[in-house]
């Protein structure tokens, strides 16, 4: 197999070699060795990578991404898993097309002042209410 190194994989991959370091420390990817200072990896580290790429964009933490890659050729993927992910994306999707509408209305709403429209009223109890729920960090 050809091996590429890390200025090669962060060219391919669009990632900083930091980023791959990272990674490595992280068990997602693993190098091949070293030609000279560089780590040297197989080609077949982009398709991990993209893997990992698929997984960050799905809202998985790297915890969670590298438990599915494993150290095998071939990621265990936990179908359960992803339709978890997928309902969660589903609640995040209806909040935030919620606070859209609301948005919109607010921008465009004939009362005189916002604190005169019950449907900003409103908005504003719901999103008080989820602070209240989950508190900002400090």
């Amino acid at each position: 197999m050809r091996l590429i190194d890390i200025a090669e994989v962060a060219r391919l991959s669009g990632l900083p070699a930091s980023t791959l370091r990272f990674y490595e420390e992280k068990g997602l990817i693993a190098s091949s060795g070293r030609r000279g200072l560089r780590r040297v990896f197989d080609r077949d580290v982009l398709d991990r990578l993209s893997l990992v790429a698929l997984g960050r964009s799905a809202g998985f933490s790297l915890d969670e991404i590298g438990g599915m890659l494993g150290h095998e050729d071939q990621p265990r993927i936990d179908r359960a898993r992803l339709a978890a992910k997928a309902d969660e994306l589903d609640r995040t999707i209806r909040r935030l097309s919620a606070l859209r509408d609301g948005l919109r209305h607010a921008a465009a709403c004939p009362a005189p002042s916002h604190a005169e429209c019950p449907t900003f009223r409103r908005l504003r109890t719901i999103a008080a209410a989820r602070v209240r729920r989950s508190p900002l960090p400090t």
